[in-house]
């Protein structure tokens, strides 16, 4: 598929997730066959002031290309001028509106899936952004509506295709449902379908997303919704081998779902490694703990040397835990 000036090899994308989506995850399914991978969403406001903490969670390296940005924000000179700065400091290969965030903290300020209430302002914002990021293709992220009596999702699209969006991916819940019931994945083909000229008498990309849970519902989302790439979330947690399964699915070859416990505890320790380096060994250990609890499972025993790596208290006693744990499979 095709985003723009952006040939995409891989039709399988790293959904942007705050707190997980950090370099050395990135890093770890880009090595596993993502396409695509996301920073975590990023403050419009914070960029604009420069702010450290915001500044480092858009950092990249070069290998995790091709990456997007995803910036939230609820005002639209603020959210183009972000984008200005994040195109001239880093030129990252996209960058990506949050159209879809259902957190109150950043809806009730009128920002994530909040825009879905105030068309006219998704404009303006996705306007000021397309204006601002030159030749780096913009995309967007949203929900399909704020809540089930106002799906907007099939109106939204091709208006954003007029705006010069270069795709949009579609989490079809609203804003109301959080990560609650069904993702309906029927509203994945309307907007493919409403999108069917809507940009200079062609389509743009439409990425589907929601309830991915195993290779084969990327294939089966493929097949029942037309979609062009599948963003896959959760189902990433402690498993970046999902996307090496899914390429290999995609392919027409066997693949085994499963990993061996020798293989989970080499990937957490890697995983480990390349979190204390890059945000060194206080806040990698304790940003640590989060991952152990989905790697560290599926074994007899699993539950206590997963509670004994998350309670551990540095970084000495979590790499022994670890080393205990591989000596044991060995």
């Amino acid at each position: 598929m095709q985003i723009g000036n952006l040939d995409i090899v891989n039709p399988l994308f790293l959904a942007p997730m705050a707190g997980i989506t950090d370099h050395p995850f990135r890093i770890l399914c880009r090595e596993m066959g993502a396409g695509v991978v996301f920073t975590e969403f990023v403050s419009a406001n914070g960029i604009i002031r420069e702010n450290m903490k915001t500044l480092e969670l858009m950092k990249f390296t070069e290998n995790e290309r091709p990456i997007g940005i995803q910036l939230f924000g609820e005002t639209p000179d603020i959210v183009g001028n972000s984008a200005k700065m994040v195109y001239d400091m880093l030129k990252p290969d996209i960058i990506d509106i949050n159209y879809g965030c259902p957190v109150p903290k950043v809806t009730k300020k009128g920002a994530g899936s909040a825009a879905l209430k105030d068309l006219c302002l998704m404009d303006d914002i996705t306007s000021a952004v397309v204006e601002a990021a030159g030749d780096t293709p913009v995309t967007v992220k949203m929900r399909a509506g704020w809540d089930k009596n106002s799906i907007v999702a099939t109106e939204v699209g091709p208006r954003l295709a007029k705006l010069g969006i270069k795709a949009v991916t579609l989490h079809p819940r609203t804003s109301k449902m959080g990560y609650k019931g069904r993702a309906d994945w029927s509203l994945i083909r309307e907007l493919k379908q409403s999108l069917i000229g809507a940009a200079n008498n062609s389509s743009i990309p439409v990425i589907g997303n929601g309830d991915i849970r195993k290779p084969e519902d990327v294939l089966r989302m493929f097949e029942e919704t037309g979609c062009d790439g599948v963003m896959v979330g959760r189902a990433a947690l402690g498993n970046p081998w999902f996307f090496q399964q899914t390429k290999a699915l995609l392919e027409g070859k066997t693949t085994v779902n499963t990993q061996t416990i020798s293989e989970r505890i080499k990937m957490c320790g890697r995983h480990f490694d390349l979190l204390t380096q890059d945000r060194g060994e206080r806040v990698g250990t304790n940003l640590m703990r989060k991952h152990f609890g989905w790697y560290i499972k599926g074994f007899q025993g699993a539950a206590t040397i997963r509670r004994k790596l998350v309670t551990a208290p540095g970084l000495k006693e979590m790499k022994k835990a670890l080393h205990d744990l591989r000596n044991i499979q060995i």
